[in-house]
């Protein structure tokens, strides 16, 4: 039977890579993100690699936005969706005294509500099955003080705590629950951060940004059976800033 992979926010970057390289393993893939055109132009680059794979158009705004997904995802793959990568995000980066309470909420929603009932459609389904693999995108910012980061960093701070309690929660049915924590990585997102990028990364005994294809191995390996025996793990792939 073809294990059906869920890559959210993978029309670019570290999700892109996710989703070409799990593909590229013989899942078939459900492709998620915003921008149709991008989605359908990582279908294409699957398929003409020999992979499966389908797009699902979703914001992932609100609850209501996740669930559709999920549901769109298990319609792909006849009822079973088998590993989630939650990578969907955004990052907005500034002073906490121009925050608005807009802007907050979008982060959230984006950040946290959607992986939160990404997992509550999905996990349970794995749970019955007692197979399933839940791989969430973090960042080193969410272990450490970053004047300016403290919004985005909370969001994925969050997401460090869901990924344990998830793996308390659903592990003992056979679904493993990680993440993985990117350190400043090199995307078409982080295109705009110029030399801060370098200069973000030069902290770090790596000294350079990383690239999404070496984010994305850390997120295979924890989303197939490789990592067979790790539960509730947060994976640094951050060039090792968390150890500096």
């Amino acid at each position: 039977m073809t294990t059906t992979a869920l890559v959210t926010g993978s029309t670019s970057g570290i999700g892109r890579a996710t989703a070409e390289m799990l593909a590229a393993r013989g899942m078939h893939v459900v492709v998620s993100g915003r921008d149709a055109a991008r989605g359908d132009d990582v279908v294409r680059t699957i398929r003409a690699a020999g992979g499966s794979a389908d797009f699902v158009r979703a914001d992932l705004r609100d609850a209501t936005s996740a669930a559709e997904l999920a549901a769109a995802a298990l319609r792909i793959g006849d009822g079973r969706v088998d590993v989630l990568v939650n990578s969907a995000g955004i990052f907005p980066f500034g002073p906490t005294s121009e925050t608005t309470a807009d802007g907050f909420d979008e982060v959230y929603d984006i950040n946290v509500k959607a992986p939160y009932f990404l997992v509550a459609a999905l996990a349970p389904g794995m749970a019955e099955r007692g197979t399933g693999s839940i791989v969430n995108v973090t960042t080193m910012v969410a272990e450490f003080g970053a004047a300016g980061m403290g919004l985005y960093g909370s969001t994925k701070a969050a997401l460090v705590l869901l990924t344990k309690s998830w793996a308390a929660e659903f592990g003992p049915a056979g679904v493993r629950v990680n993440a993985v924590s990117p350190g400043p990585t090199r995307t078409e997102g982080t295109a705009a951060m110029g030399e801060a990028l370098d200069q973000l990364a030069a902290a770090g005994p790596a000294g350079r940004p990383g690239t999404a294809d070496e984010v994305a191995e850390a997120i295979v390996f924890l989303a197939t059976d490789a990592a067979s025996f790790v539960h509730g793990a947060v994976l640094p792939v951050d060039g090792g800033r968390i150890a500096v």
